[in-house]
């Protein structure tokens, strides 16, 4: 997996390296009584591209991390609005509806579900991220749903638009390609920057229904998103979606069992 790709609803997704690049340059006007130098040659597409990722890994990142919430921001704990999780004792259950999202009420994201414990809170998703400008057809990814505790981590999940990672309408998850293929394209919506071969730490595939899930254990330590990050994605109708648990070493130390218990959860 040479390169990951990355996705911001401000600037069209692009192949992100994870090698060090340049910063570009504003053109100023050349006086009239000066000869202007000969266009130089195209830079090749590659190089062009290796440009903007980066200039998008770093908007992304900060977006994704760093850039403080709203005030607000922060709903009530959901164990105060959520029922019990019917077989997880101590979970409460989440299942996205039409009042949740602009994406599902346009109908371009089928209706998710996933368990997660009562003391967690649900985060607002900047407009910028939420794809709400651009439903019901948007050509770049957005978040759907954000949850967090300070404690033990966070959640949320990614929608990416099908035709931005194969031509094949209404194509499977394995049309799109193999686990690492996936996670190559996806990678830094789950770490907020890049994502190296080596930190994918485990695969695997599971058939739920008539969906096929390739899930991740991902340990990356310059993420920004945190240094643990676990991960499962399905595709369905026009849409990929991406279940993401992040937890700190801190928040990993005690929290590891109930992420994984989140991401085991979620369905499509």
């Amino acid at each position: 997996m040479a390169s990951s790709s990355v996705f911001s609803p401000l600037l069209p997704p692009l192949r992100l390296s994870t090698s060090c690049g340049t910063r570009s340059t504003a053109v100023h006007a050349v006086s009239a009584d000066i000869a202007a130098p000969a266009t130089p040659p195209a830079a090749p597409l590659a190089a062009v591209s290796h440009r903007r990722e980066l200039v998008v890994g770093t908007a992304l990142g900060a977006l994704l991390s760093r850039t403080p919430l709203p005030a607000g921001a922060r709903e009530v704990e959901a164990g105060k609005y959520l029922p019990p999780a019917p077989s997880s004792p101590g979970f409460v259950f989440f299942k996205a509806t039409t009042k949740d999202t602009p994406a599902l009420r346009a109908g371009n994201v089928e209706p998710y579900e996933f368990i997660l414990p009562p003391t967690w809170k649900q985060l607002r998703v900047a407009n910028i991220l939420s794809g709400n400008y651009c439903q019901p057809k948007c050509a770049e990814p957005w978040v759907e749903v954000k949850f967090e505790d300070d404690k033990q981590g966070k959640v949320q999940v990614v929608a990416s638009p099908l035709i931005r990672l194969t031509n094949r309408p209404n194509a499977t998850i394995e049309d799109i390609g193999s686990p690492e293929k996936l996670i190559a394209s996806l990678g830094p919506f789950v770490t907020g920057n890049t994502l190296e071969p080596e930190e994918i730490i485990e695969t695997s595939v599971e058939k739920i229904g008539d969906l096929t899930y390739y899930s991740y254990v991902l340990e990356t330590p310059l993420a920004l998103t945190g240094s643990h990050n676990l991960a499962k994605a399905t595709a369905k109708g026009n849409t990929v979606v991406l279940f993401v648990a992040s937890a700190s070493d801190k928040q990993w130390q005690s929290s590891q069992k109930v992420l994984k218990a989140m991401v085991d959860s979620f369905q499509v």
